[in-house]
């Protein structure tokens, strides 16, 4: 090797960004590309092919550079487009637009067909970036669909077939995991469904515990016990909502207990009620033991969706049972806390409680 191809493979190698290429580092595509003087073409610095010499490489800041230095796009990781997951995600949304938009749902073979993917490959792709199937999103969104219909269509039928539903039968087999009650009942705000309801006191404040006969389908903590009784009847405004029952103040003692005693456990009968991604979601969190954190990325990888970080996150978010289904175990990637639906502060004191066993 002579002493000028010497000079260049160290100039190479001493620059950061050598160590992307050889790794095959994708969080530095988008960031630069390089180029190789053999080959006469540029690459990402995820790029598959054999690695090349360092003395052959050079950096550039954006494909433009390097076309404009005389050099072509790889055929392999295609440089010059937009990178891989953006391209995945985009394609996805497309077709989640094309499921939200059609009267009957898609089969999986029409998707791939628009999408020019395999139904293997297209299935693979979709529930990464989504963290759901096809099937089950259109399921997901007919729900969504249903519930809006119910409040605005003058029968319940009239909701179903507005919906997407193809006959009654179809949504009834489905309504009461979709709803948490009948149909009726839901459209007229929980009219008919008795929810039993206390509110105490634990270390972190206010604590509100409520039931409906499958379960207990409300935890919530605040600093305002009326604050916290209102935000009950907003979800429920024509729901039969029964205080003040002397019964019922054992199960909220047995909440605050584990407010108290992480390490005690705690083992309720739950009215879960979300789409199928949340639950997994849900399922996922009740899974983390007590005393130790998971990070979002790491949460989705645990239910085989690794590029849904985002929708992990709003399920983490959406989640109405404080410390039965424990959210707060839930941080970021470099272990800093984030949002928690009853406040950061308490959800460090539930951290730091637990740690301490």
């Amino acid at each position: 090797m002579s002493t000028a191809t010497e000079l260049r493979a160290a100039a190479t190698t001493r620059d950061p960004r050598w160590a992307a290429v050889v790794a095959r580092n994708p969080a530095a595509d988008g960031s630069f590309v390089y180029s190789v003087r053999t080959t006469g073409v540029y690459c990402r610095p995820s790029c598959a092919a054999r690695p090349a010499r360092a003395e052959n490489v050079r950096f550039h800041r954006s494909p433009a550079e390097a076309e404009q230095a005389g050099f072509r796009p790889c055929k392999r990781c295609r440089p010059d487009e937009a990178p891989r997951a953006e391209r995945q995600a985009a394609l996805v949304g497309e077709l989640c637009r094309m499921i939200e938009t059609t009267e009957e749902m898609p089969t999986l073979d029409a998707l791939a067909r628009h999408a020019g993917l395999s139904p293997w490959h297209l299935h693979r792709v979709f529930k990464a970036v989504t963290g759901l199937t096809p099937k089950a999103y259109a399921a997901a969104h007919r729900a969504r669909r249903m519930r809006t219909e119910l409040a605005q269509r003058a029968t319940v039928t009239d909701a179903i077939y507005g919906a997407g539903y193809g006959s009654n039968g179809r949504f009834y087999a489905q309504s009461n995991a979709l709803l948490g009650m009948t149909p009726t009942s839901y459209r007229a705000g929980g009219a008919n469904t008795e929810i039993r309801f206390a509110v105490g006191d634990c270390a972190l404040g206010a604590i509100l515990v409520a039931a409906s006969g499958r379960g207990v389908c409300a935890i919530a903590l605040g600093d305002d016990p009326e604050a916290l009784v209102r935000d009950l009847q907003d979800r429920f405004p024509r729901a039969q909502l029964v205080g003040d029952d002397a019964d019922f103040a054992a199960l909220v003692a047995k909440v605050v207990g584990f407010v108290e005693a992480p390490g005690v456990g705690l083992d309720l009968p739950l009215d879960v009620r979300g789409t199928a991604f949340q639950q997994r979601v849900w399922q996922a969190l009740r899974a983390i033991p007590a005393g130790t954190t998971l990070s979002y990325s790491e949460l989705a990888r645990r239910i085989g969706a690794p590029r849904a970080v985002r929708a992990v996150a709003g399920a983490c978010a959406a989640n109405t049972l404080a410390v039965a289904i424990p959210c707060h175990r839930v941080v970021r990637t470099d272990g800093a806390l984030s949002g928690y639906r009853w406040g950061i502060e308490r959800k460090r004191a539930l951290l730091e409680r637990e740690a301490r066993g």
